[in-house]
């Protein structure tokens, strides 16, 4: 009996010690690219690749891929610039047409980040919107939750109004459900229904749970139906509600733990 308690603990000890070795994270230190990424600098990639770039210091050394840091303690800089560590910040923008959803613009066009106060700090997006589509669009500093709601395997399910020309009929839906062949691969709607219909446009609202380039568009272009008008209402547990053009508000707490738990 005692030689059986003995080999359990020995394998516990050993299970404890390789955990330790793999996570080298204390409570008061994080992966680098993880403090970055909460500061808001990018997704957790994009800062890795800072890092891989060495645009990253910490105390005045160049920093080195999977370091960790206690960012209470250790002076951080990207591209010379000292990092400021702050508290997240989640938003809901009516993001309008013609407005892009990219934090730089050589052009000087009119970016989303551009129609929120500055006393929100630095946000980027959480995906795209395409220059020609409106609706909401998410914002934030906390990259964590951005890598998150990117990444194809959550599926975060967003939903489109979206007005195109001619009578949808019931085959063209079903194609919809069953999906086509785009050039990246295949594609299909995770649900399509009839909202409205005119004389010479139908009104539907699109569910997918992808992410290609302009998916909506190309997938109703190749069923031969021109796109009139895009709005995304939706993005998992968030709607776009009564906010209009260019209005903008915070996520509730319950949202944003609705976000993380998808």
């Amino acid at each position: 009996m005692a030689k059986i308690i003995r080999k359990k603990f020995v394998r516990r000890t050993q299970a404890t010690r390789k955990k330790s070795v793999f996570d080298k994270e204390s409570p008061q230190e994080h992966r680098l690219q993880k403090v970055l990424a909460a500061a808001g600098i990018g997704s957790r990639r994009q800062c890795e690749t800072l890092i891989e770039q060495g645009r990253v210091e910490v105390d005045d050394t160049v920093a080195k891929l999977g370091q960790t840091v206690d960012p209470g303690r250790c002076e951080i800089r990207v591209d010379g610039q000292r990092l400021r560590t702050s508290q997240p910040v989640y938003v809901a923008l009516f993001k309008p047409k013609g407005v892009l959803c990219t934090n730089r613009d050589q052009q000087g066009r009119v970016r989303a980040v551009d129609l929120l106060p500055q006393s929100l700090g630095r946000l980027f997006p959480i995906g795209r919107l395409d220059r020609d589509s409106e609706g909401l669009l998410l914002l934030t500093n906390d990259g964590a939750l951005s890598e998150r709601l990117a990444h194809p395997r959550y599926g975060v399910a967003k939903v489109y109004r979206v007005q195109v020309a001619g009578e949808v009929i019931s085959e063209t839906l079903s194609t919809l459900r069953k999906g086509v062949h785009l050039a990246e691969g295949f594609a299909k709607v995770a649900d399509v229904e009839i909202k409205g219909r005119h004389k010479q446009s139908t009104i539907l609202d699109l569910t997918l749970t992808e992410g290609m380039n302009r998916e909506v568009r190309r997938l109703l272009a190749r069923l031969g139906h021109k796109v009139l008008t895009l709005i995304r209402i939706a993005i998992g547990p968030v709607k776009l509600g009564k906010l209009g053009p260019g209005e903008w508000r915070h996520l509730t707490p319950q949202e944003v733990q609705r976000l993380y738990d998808i």
